[in-house]
């Protein structure tokens, strides 16, 4: 029997031993690491001998929106990664399968249909909720951003978290050990990848993706 590797990512400490609990009734051989935070989960993911799964709650420090969903697919392609969120918006849904994620379930489904969900994405499949419609258009311009986005590197990717935090290049520099020159370099090469000319304007790209849609789930 496998056994299968899966990380829990969400800053609530009783829903990450509910869904522990639920997952461990449902698969009887696992290994089951919890984070509460992305510094958290890069940490798990070096710990793991394997990681099969991770299972993603998108709102939780040093997380904003699709960062890191966006990161987690840049910087550990290979794994597959399922957002577990009480959005239920469809337009976000479909956003984080565009974005890479292999399934989308909200927190409200009863606990089986969550663990029939990992099942499918643990067997290869994506699993979103039956009545999402993924072919639905979007628009165009930011589906545009959307795939400019996704050729950013993970440091790339980080970078334009902390831009997004309003950091400054010192700031970053000293959050990533690295230089000041070497974040220039990136916020030069985020630029030239997202069509803008500038910092404020490549922030204002990334939040007319993200903000409307996950401004649903906060109210």
């Amino acid at each position: 029997m496998s056994v299968y590797g899966i990380i829990i990512v969400d800053d609530h400490p009783l829903f990450r031993d509910a869904l522990r609990q639920a997952l461990s009734d449902k698969f009887e051989e696992l290994q089951i690491s919890e984070a509460g935070s992305l510094d958290g989960l890069s940490e798990a993911l070096e710990a793991a001998d394997e990681t099969d799964l991770v299972l993603l709650d998108l709102t939780m420090p040093g997380v904003k929106g699709f960062s890191g969903l966006m990161y987690l697919r840049a910087q550990y392609p290979e794994i597959p990664v399922v957002i577990v969120s009480a959005n239920e918006d469809p337009g976000a849904m479909r956003r984080c399968i565009e974005f890479g994620a292999s399934g989308f379930i909200p927190k409200s489904l009863p606990v089986d249909t969550i663990r029939d969900a990992v099942a499918t994405v643990l067997e290869g499949g994506v699993w979103t909720p039956q009545d999402l419609d993924l072919s639905a258009v979007e628009n165009d311009e930011t589906t545009d951003v959307v795939s400019r986005l996704a050729t950013l590197t993970p440091q790339q990717v980080r970078v334009l978290m902390m831009l997004s935090e309003g950091l400054l290049n010192k700031q970053i520099a000293y959050k990533l050990s690295v230089s000041e020159a070497t974040v220039k370099a990136h916020v030069s090469a985020i630029l030239q990848k997202l069509g803008v000319d500038s910092r404020t304007q490549a922030v204002i790209a990334v939040n007319k993706i993200e903000g409307a849609e996950w401004q649903k789930a906060a109210q």
